[in-house]
């Protein structure tokens, strides 16, 4: 056997070995490269969520998720309306003008802040270190309550409280009041979270 024949049995090995490895190399890759790509769960956690109230009455309270948030839609009583204007006094930003862009869209900007007053949309976290108030929508002395309270959310870690509108009290630990996501209606019984535009 002559060495040219060595030679090129060698060149044959190699392109093959070569040729194989590129192959394992790719299939090996791929995998690893489309685990940089998002989810379907990480895609759907940024999009709008549509949501049906007409099973909701009146005191109320229907929790779903937006953005990995819990979002609460709270139907509320006349008599949790009516005591909305009372506790004005009492709450550090009343008429939601604190960072209006980011808590508060435009349409939200009122007593009740929502659209329809009986419907409340806010996200369930406390701003001061992102715990999940607990409802106390029963008015009247409680443990961790004043005697006069007329009925909203208690946030256990700290002890902020807001009212029935999702109003942070005064001297409270939290900042500012919850966050009313951006919403809309698709109809009387149908909520879209997410979206306030239509198309």
């Amino acid at each position: 056997m002559s060495d040219q024949q060595v030679d090129q049995g060698r060149r044959t090995w190699v392109a093959i070995t070569c040729g194989a490895g590129a192959v394992g190399g790719i299939a090996a890759a791929v995998p690893f490269v489309s685990t940089f790509q998002p989810s379907e769960r990480a895609r759907a956690a940024g999009a709008a969520v549509e949501v049906d109230i007409s099973a909701l009455k009146p005191g109320e309270k229907l929790t779903v998720e937006w953005r990995g948030k819990p979002v609460w839609i709270i139907k509320r009583t006349p008599d949790q309306l009516a005591a909305l204007p009372k506790v004005d006094s009492q709450l550090a930003d009343p008429k939601s003008e604190r960072n209006p862009d980011e808590l508060t869209p435009a349409y939200a900007r009122n007593e009740h802040r929502s659209i329809k007053p009986e419907v409340l949309v806010a996200v369930g976290i406390c701003s001061h270190l992102g715990c999940s108030p607990s409802d106390k929508f029963q008015p009247g002395a409680q443990p961790s309550l004043p005697d006069d309270w007329t009925g909203g959310f208690l946030c256990p870690c700290h002890g902020s409280t807001f009212d029935m509108a999702g109003r942070v009290f005064k001297n409270k630990p939290a900042p500012d009041n919850l966050e009313v996501p951006p919403h809309m209606y698709l109809s009387d019984s149908r909520i879209i979270i997410g979206e306030d535009k239509k198309a």
